[in-house]
């Protein structure tokens, strides 16, 4: 095979999108330059940066296994990295200039001169002709050409034959351009006078220095052979695939020698040449050449044979066989990755390049022709930038979310049959950008807490979740200001930021507060953030924590409550109405009554719903005038609280009757000693009816006072006044409306009595140390009514309290109010009247 100038080609590609700009720089070199040598500066030469070269992490790529050419990032040069020997190499190899991100493709040529570093050579060290005496002038004998692996003038031989007295050296062109090189018998050879010659034959190229070499011809004379061989084609041409068995058959050549005998006799043998390492081989007696080796269409697409013919006379001839190979897919598609990207970001455009990578098909024609595919139904596809360059690039937009990360499977096929094809994985990482906002497992919450609980308790907890990743789904809760009845909700719970968690800051009260609503954001941690809220409501639960009330009858510190009961009382008879409610709700606040204690539970029930104390029987004479019973109010809760009630009941048919026995409730075992007894009497009686005068003879004077006064300035007639009677109607009351009360007061044991009595009307007789705390108390207590004309509230009722005063309430349409101070005190023996 001739040899010819070797190239590596550059390719310079610049990327924008899908549009490419290529341009190309050549660089020739001597081979056999030392390792390191500078080749060309590709920064300078290409208009490039230096940062750009280490930025954009440029390499040189060719498409051998060896690679001969290294690219310096630092100055830009282009350097020879491994021995370049044209004679090995002898083809063309394509070096590429890679840069990455954004990549770049540049494509430059290095032309490899020859320099004359082969001498020619012959294949044999000896050649032997035997030719007959009778051999004419002007024979020819044919001669190997010498083999000089330079190319070029290097390559260019020159010979010369030494001696030159019976022979000369001529050449032959032939048909393809190639000559042939022979020596001619320029005088008839005389076997007696020289049976043997030898001659020198020198190839000498045209190199500087120039170069030789030379080969020994041996002529032995024999005698009487005047025809050569002689072969039926001049060129032969066949073809055989690359993928031919060992031994199969290529083509036979024919050659006929007109001579008889031995002289007839002809043998083949093929030219050798360094190239063929034996692939082909001929049978010497029938021409037959057969398949001796492998052949490879990609390292030889034919092969070029020198076929001899020789007689036993030594006169021989030449034909050439031609074997063109057929190529064979039996190369699958090399893919070698380029450049690549591991990780890429969700928010990236549709079109970016991800990956770059090359594919070589050393097969021809359709066998070489490539195609490639992404395996999947992924949002990427392929693009060809040049014939055998290709890139990844995105297809549609990206979602981490949705998927996280892709295993690109990259298959090239050439189109071949069988077609054969080769794979490339590449792994795609897809980095989060904060899009997703934090999402709560519910549109609201509502969480419920006991009253009364422990500030700081655990109350509920709300979720939210991001589905980025790493800080950007990291999750933090925030409380939202807002304001409960007026109050800051920060006052009434916290929320864990990273958590979630819902603590109560104070304790809960059912009776202050049902519920109230506040919002939580839940934020996340991408830049920036992204948040989501959601509604709170938190609903107290009611607890059992207060015992009903008793609103009446009203309870004080020392102080009796006494209702009357007439000895004529019906069964039936309303005595009185225990009142009392429960602040809690639900069942708490349900309340039941019952009588716990009675001194005659024959006589009195209570109604286990209304609270109403009635009469079970008649009252008869033999009933006690003091009846005392103990009244319970619970309520239904879990456990249930009650309130105890104590009413003291007088059975009595007049009110100092009632009163005797009123003023023993307390006092009945407190002295019993009679002297005391009636010294205390005689002093409370004397105290009593001086008091009694003082305030007659006052409200005689005030009275005509006021009179005269009324007389003087009026000019109408004085009408007296006379309250009047109302009769009670209502079957409730504890005492009928005309009654006359006699009312009798004592303190301690010390009795002193007085009567006070009207006819025809209701009375209050009230008696305190003070006239305005009293009428103050009676209003706000006992709920006195101040219009004359609205219905009485309570009747009948009687309260005596430690400092000795008595509150009678006697429910009247017209109210008359009475007030009677006394002053019961041994020391000061002072007392005072006052009517209003």
């Amino acid at each position: 095979m001739t040899g010819f100038t070797l190239r590596y080609t550059v390719l310079f590609f610049v990327v924008f999108c899908s549009h490419f700009v290529c341009g190309q720089i050549s660089y020739s070199i001597p081979e056999e330059m030392a390792k390191g040598s500078i080749i060309g500066n590709i920064a300078q030469d290409l208009g490039l940066d230096l940062k750009r070269l280490k930025l954009g992490k440029a390499r040189a790529f060719s498409g051998d296994v060896k690679e001969y050419i290294e690219l310096n990032r630092e100055n830009g040069l282009l350097l020879i990295k491994e021995n370049i020997d044209r004679e090995s190499l002898c083809g063309k190899i394509t070096p590429c200039v890679i840069l990455e991100n954004p990549m770049e493709l540049y494509r430059i040529t290095v032309e490899i001169t020859d320099i004359n570093d082969n001498a020619p050579h012959f294949q044999r060290n000896e050649i032997i002709f035997e030719i007959s005496e009778l051999s004419v002038v002007g024979a020819k004998f044919m001669l190997e050409n010498a083999v000089d692996l330079d190319v070029g003038v290097n390559g260019l031989l020159s010979y010369s034959l030494k001696p030159t007295d019976n022979f000369d050296l001529q050449f032959q062109s032939q048909t393809d351009g190639e000559k042939n090189m022979e020596i001619v018998l320029q005088k008839p050879l005389d076997r007696e006078l020289q049976k043997q010659l030898s001659l020198t034959l020198t190839a000498t190229d045209g190199g500087e220095p120039s170069l030789s070499g030379a080969v020994n011809i041996c002529v032995s004379v024999l005698d009487v052979n005047d025809n050569a061989p002689v072969f039926e084609q001049k060129i032969y041409k066949t073809t055989i695939t690359e993928n031919a068995a060992k031994g199969s058959h290529v083509i036979t050549v024919r050659a006929s020698d007109k001579d008889e005998g031995s002289n007839g006799l002809i043998s083949y043998y093929i030219s050798k040449a360094i190239d063929l390492n034996n692939v082909f081989i001929v049978d010497p007696q029938s021409g037959k050449i057969t398949l001796n080796g492998q052949i490879d269409y990609e390292k030889a697409n034919y092969y070029q044979l020198n076929v001899h013919a020789r007689d036993q006379g030594g006169l021989s001839d030449t034909c050439k066989v031609i074997i063109d190979i057929t190529d064979v897919n039996d190369n699958q598609p090399v893919i070698s990755i380029l450049s690549r990207s591991n990780t890429i970001s969700e928010d990236s455009k549709p079109g970016t390049i991800i990956s770059m990578f090359n594919v070589n098909d050393p097969d021809s024609g359709t066998n070489g022709q490539v195609y490639c595919n992404i395996n999947g139904n992924i949002p990427f596809a392929i693009i060809s930038t040049s014939n055998d360059f290709f890139s990844v690039r995105t297809e549609q937009e990206l979602d981490r979310e949705r998927e996280a990360e892709y295993n690109i499977t990259v298959t090239c096929s050439d189109e071949g049959v069988p077609s054969l094809s080769s794979s490339a994985s590449l792994r795609l990482q897809i980095s989060d950008v904060n899009d997703n906002a934090p999402v709560f497992e519910r549109n609201n919450y509502e969480a419920y807490v006991v009253e009364n609980n422990t500030p700081g308790l655990s109350i509920f907890t709300v979720k939210a979740s991001d589905v980025d990743s790493n800080q950007n789904a990291r999750v933090s809760y925030i409380l939202e200001d807002s304001t409960v009845n007026g109050v800051p909700v920060s006052s009434y719970v916290t929320v864990s930021a990273d958590s979630g968690v819902i603590n109560a800051v104070r304790s809960f009260d059912y009776e202050q507060l049902k519920d109230f609503h506040f919002r939580v954001k839940a934020q996340d941690g991408g830049s920036p953030p992204l948040s989501t809220n959601v509604t709170v409501k938190i609903t107290i639960q009611d607890q059992n924590d207060n015992a009903p009330q008793v609103l009446y009858p009203v309870q004080t510190d020392g102080s009796l409550v006494a209702e009357i009961v007439p000895r004529s009382a019906d069964v039936g008879y309303l005595v009185t109405k225990v009142v009392a409610v429960d602040v809690d709700s639900g069942q708490n606040a349900w309340l039941s009554y019952k009588l716990q204690k009675a001194t005659d539970r024959a006589l009195f029930e209570v109604g286990p719903q209304n609270g109403e104390i009635r009469t079970v029987r008649q009252v008869t004479d033999k009933d006690a005038v003091k009846q005392k019973l103990t009244v319970v109010v619970e309520d239904n809760g879990q456990p249930s609280r009650s309130a105890v009630v104590n009413i003291n009941v007088a059975v009595a048919d007049s009110f100092p009757e009632m009163l005797s026995e009123f003023t023993n409730f307390t006092h009945g075992k407190t002295y019993n000693d009679d002297l005391t007894f009636y010294l205390i009497l005689a002093l409370a009686a004397v105290s009593f009816l001086f008091i009694t005068s003082v305030v007659v003879i006052i409200s005689v004077k005030i009275y005509r006072w006021r009179q005269s006064r009324i007389f003087h300035h009026s000019n109408l007639p004085v009408i007296p006044y006379y309250p009047p009677g109302y009769t009670d109607t209502g079957v409730t009351g504890t005492l009928p409306h005309m009654y006359n009360y006699d009312m009798c007061m004592t303190t301690d044991s010390r009795k002193s009595d007085c009567k006070y009595s009207t006819l025809g009307g209701q009375k209050i007789l009230i008696m305190d140390r003070s006239f305005t705390e009293t009428i103050q108390h009676a209003k706000t207590e006992n709920n006195f009514l101040e219009d004359p004309d609205s219905p009485e509230l309570v009747r009948g009722s009687l309260l005596y309290n430690r400092n000795g005063y008595i509150f009678l309430n006697v429910g009247i349409g017209h109210l008359l109010q009475i007030y009677l101070q006394f002053c019961l005190s041994y020391s000061e023996g002072r007392c005072s009247t006052s009517l209003p």
